[in-house]
């Protein structure tokens, strides 16, 4: 790709980052680089994973350009080739993956952004001429945010409510399926029906051409419904081998996770670029003078300042090793010839969603954090720092609200500690009854904490607390929730009642599998297993609030928690630039203002940090 799009200029005009950024897209097209997670049989290489984790790097140069890929090959070519049969493949897989076919992803409404199952486009099926007619029926079901829509794309993936029956007929209406409707004609002109307006400057991802789209009575053929999950007979009659329409509703929408996953990468990588930039700079900014030396303090020697940056880090880390496993499970799930299996897909949806979120609320935290860590200098658009700290920002809401998503997340942990617990036989619903009892008993009498004592950087120890947390959280909230099955109860006062409850769960149930997914790779280097510690101990100590009121820990024992943390940041700050190199970011994507104070580094130092990357990467 040259020199494209490493970075974004902060005075190009919105027109010349557009187009900066579809020439990007061009050049990555002819790279053959997205053609890595398609089909083989249309001219790509069937590697799911390894296209996931090649898009996530766009996220350590310009976030414009990784988003406006992400629309091209993951939201519109992942709803073709996962919604689609072959002869949608067979007329435009290969184009897609070419860039010939430029496209856009419309599932948000300006009435329904997470809230999918009650989209109102809807498109009605025309037995007497084989055709849906999409129709915007209200100016809630006008299309909204679409990345593409603004200027490139050719063609849409319109999510829109299936309904059959002629005039004589009584309609039936089977949910949100996608159709595949062309928007622009070669000469770029919006055609017949179809209004599109661009939805203008945003806070950040300028070179992303998002807009508006307004279909009145556009007809497409029959065959333009994406058909891998249900169909429409040239005679008007719906078919689908998913019977139930909940059911069906989040299959189709289960092929499409790998967004979802994508988005978290993204994130991490603009993370780990924020922390490049704030650590290397804390390692050569001074400020004030050591008494005893007389000299100016580098100020990541500062304890305020490790407090800033390396329990961010930590976690950094944490997220990272948890998103390989996300992919991996992912490649394992989606790969050509890989045979369905519900069960691990379901759970796959539900870890997406869940390091989605606390993956993106930690992106923008940790860059505000780097932000501030670089004072002035860090709010100068030329170091970068800025566009990382706008574009990022709308990672919470995008692919799924993040409070949406652990809700989502929750329902899931509800639903299977059910089942859990209706499975057991008379014997061990007793002993279920008598631990919880036993649980409350231990957290008014305090004798809890002192069953829980341990070595505080002991990750078994620190697996325990994170354990009991999710454990607890979750078996309190399914008794809450049992309120909204007594007759005649309010529903959705007893589950609104509940929500911050439930958010804690799914929280609580992400950390673990976050930190589980760390401590399975933490004895890749020594270095790992401190970080490590810092993570898990970070994690108590920002709840440490909540372990204090149901007895998992005394004050005193939270106190001891602040000191690890403290001390365990003392001990990586020599090893902070390691830790950072280790991400692998290439130079020139770094290059600017905030470092040129770097001194040059010795020989030595570099061969450690090549050990260091030998063992994250």
């Amino acid at each position: 790709m040259g020199e494209l799009a490493l970075t974004p200029d902060p005075d190009a005009s919105t027109e010349e980052y557009r187009a900066e950024i579809a020439e990007a897209v061009r050049a990555l097209a002819r790279s053959r680089r997205p053609h890595q997670g398609f089909d083989p049989a249309y001219g790509g290489e069937g590697d799911v994973g390894g296209v996931v984790a090649a898009f996530q790097m766009l996220g350590h140069g310009d976030l414009s350009l990784l988003v406006k890929a992400g629309v091209q090959w993951g939201l519109f070519g992942g709803a073709l080739q996962a919604l689609g049969t072959a002869r949608h493949h067979d007329r435009y897989l290969r184009d897609m993956m070419d860039g010939t076919l430029l496209g856009c992803f419309a599932m948000t409404e300006t009435g329904h952004g997470s809230d999918v199952q009650h989209l109102r486009t809807t498109a009605t099926y025309d037995a007497d001429t084989h055709e849906f007619v999409i129709h915007t029926r209200e100016p809630g079901a006008r299309k909204d945010y679409i990345g593409g829509a603004a200027r490139d794309a050719r063609m849409a993936a319109v999510f829109a409510q299936l309904v059959t029956g002629g005039p004589n007929e009584v309609s039936q209406t089977h949910g949100v399926h996608c159709f595949l409707v062309p928007i622009r004609s070669e000469a770029g002109d919006a055609l017949p029906g179809v209004t599109i307006t661009d939805c203008g400057v945003k806070a950040g991802l300028n070179g992303v051409d998002n807009g508006r789209l307004v279909f009145d009575s556009v007809r497409v053929p029959r065959e333009a419904l994406l058909n891998r999950y249900a169909d429409v007979s040239p005679e008007g009659v719906y078919s689908s081998d998913i019977t139930n329409e909940t059911r069906r509703f989040f299959t189709m929408l289960g092929t499409l996770v790998r967004g979802r996953i994508s988005v978290a990468g993204g994130a991490a990588s603009a993370t780990q670029k924020a922390l490049t930039l704030a650590v290397r700079y804390g390692e050569t900014r001074r400020q004030f003078s050591d008494p005893a030396t007389g000299e100016e303090v580098v100020v990541l020697d500062y304890l305020v300042h490790q407090r800033k940056l390396l329990p961010a880090l930590a976690t950094t880390y944490a997220l990272q090793f948890a998103q390989n496993d996300l992919v991996s499970q992912m490649h394992d799930l989606q790969k050509p010839g890989a045979e369905p299996d519900e069960e691990r897909q379901r759970d796959l949806e539900t870890r997406a969603a869940g390091i989605k979120a606390i993956g993106t609320w930690h992106a923008t935290r940790t860059i505000q954090t780097c932000r501030e860590a670089c004072g002035g200098a860090g709010y100068l658009a030329e170091n970068l720092l800025p566009a990382l700290k706008a574009d990022t920002d709308v990672f919470t809401t995008f692919e799924g609200d993040n409070t949406v998503l652990l809700q989502l997340v929750a329902k899931t942990l509800l639903s299977d500690y059910g089942r859990r617990v209706a499975k057991l036989d008379l014997a061990g619903k007793v002993r279920f009854g008598a631990d919880l009892v036993a649980g409350t008993v231990l957290e008014r009498t305090g004798a809890r904490s002192v069953l829980r004592r341990g070595d505080l950087r002991d990750p078994a120890h620190l697996r325990r607390l994170l354990v009991d947390r999710e454990e607890h959280l979750i078996a309190s909230g399914a008794l809450r929730m049992r309120k909204a099955l007594a007759p005649g109860a309010d529903q959705f006062a007893v589950f609104n009642g509940a929500q911050d409850h439930l958010l804690a769960a799914a929280r609580a149930h992400v950390d673990r599998i976050v930190f589980d997914a760390f401590a399975a790779v933490a004895d890749r280097h020594p270095l790992l297993g401190r970080v490590l510690a810092l993570h898990g101990l970070s994690v108590i100590e920002g709840d440490r609030a909540w372990f204090v009121e149901h007895g998992y820990l005394t004050a005193a024992r939270t106190k001891a928690v602040t000191t690890a943390v403290n001390a365990l940041c003392g001990e990586l700050r020599p090893h902070a630039r390691e830790l950072v190199d280790a991400f692998g970011i290439p130079q020139n994507w770094l290059d600017c203002p905030l470092l040129d104070g770097e001194r040059t580094r010795p020989t030595e130092a570099d061969e450690q940090h090549a050990d260091t990357l030998t063992a994250v990467g």
